[in-house]
């Protein structure tokens, strides 16, 4: 018997513009292609051209007429971030969907950005703060929604404020729990922010449940040399359809808060099935590690200072754009 697949309905998105990291591959891939068909123009920041240039295929290959284009962004770079800023600030154009979906997840040995932080904390949750910092004009005019894509791991372990880099003892999958939880407090902040100051942003969070993507395959860049246990066994329960998702199921939270209509900001979106692994998308409970507003009003001034990125001019910003 074949596989139902949960879905919802994406309301039509003609005129608009959608920026997506990390959809050259997996959950970030089908959230782009749904945009796209939806009639949304969607910007693809990739770090890799060519596997962009792949997934752009492959989005025309289903939707001819879809509007989609390659940028270049490398999330382990606050430099990297400026450029794509300055770039999409040159064009000049309102942003009225930005899906934060770009990832890593565990390398097995203590890795580094291009600026010299864990490359955990600085790609998901540092990368995505500055990248959002340089385009508020843009967000601002385009009076924006932006969803962020945590983790079931940020309901996990803590942020490691006496060691946020994990210099002295590096623990892969808690450095994991840390950036996603980082990257909610200030996905939460954010709409905080954006209602008290008027900003005209609406900030929300998903998370993709479990499924088999690539975040633990084989990645050499990351040191990991073959695809992880957990990733084979990941695969075989979702082939199945046994408790986890499917890369499309798994998309579904992040397109609803994107997209819908009845998706509101500082809320969570994931799967409504059992452990919230897989199923319909539904908005949830905040994680117990997400209600801190002390903690997530900490982490923003931090993030400001680490990336040398202030965001609370933006009023000022979005009436130059």
């Amino acid at each position: 018997m074949a596989r139902t697949q949960p879905d919802i309905t994406v309301p039509r998105l003609a005129g608009r513009l959608a920026v997506v990291t990390g959809a050259s591959d997996g959950v970030g891939l089908v959230v782009a292609a749904r945009l796209a068909a939806a009639g949304a123009e969607v910007v693809m920041p990739v770090r890799d051209r060519r596997k962009g240039e792949a997934a752009v295929a492959k989005i025309r290959g289903r939707h001819p007429d879809a509007a989609v284009s390659l940028r270049d962004l490398d999330l382990s770079s606050l430099d990297s971030v400026a450029a794509l800023g300055a770039t999409l600030r040159g064009e000049n154009r309102p942003i009225h969907l930005l899906v934060n979906n770009a990832g890593v997840m565990t390398p097995p040995d203590r890795r580094t950005t291009a600026d010299g932080f864990e490359l955990q904390f600085g790609c998901n949750h540092l990368g995505h703060f500055a990248l959002v910092a340089e385009l508020l004009p843009l967000l601002g005019a385009g009076r924006a929604r932006v969803t962020s894509q945590i983790s079931v791991a940020a309901n996990e372990n803590t942020i490691n404020w006496d060691d946020l880099n994990w210099e002295r003892r590096y623990h892969a999958r808690r450095a994991y729990s840390q950036s996603k939880i980082a990257f909610g407090l200030f996905g939460l902040e954010l709409d905080r922010r954006s209602r008290a100051g008027g900003w005209g942003i609406t900030s929300n969070l998903a998370h993709p449940g479990v499924a088999p993507t690539s975040l633990l395959a084989a990645r050499p860049e990351m040191g990991r040399a073959k695809d992880t246990m957990g990733v084979r066994v990941i695969r075989a329960l979702s082939r199945h359809g046994i408790l986890l998702g499917t890369v499309e199921s798994a998309a579904l939270p992040a397109l609803m808060a994107a997209t819908s209509p009845d998706a509101r900001g500082g809320r969570l979106y994931g799967p409504g099935g059992l452990g919230t692994l897989s199923g319909a998308p539904a908005e949830q409970a905040l994680y117990s590690r997400l209600r801190g507003e002390d903690e997530a009003k900490r982490v923003w001034q931090v993030s400001e200072e680490l990336t040398g990125r202030q965001m609370h001019m933006i009023g000022k910003f979005a009436q130059d754009v």
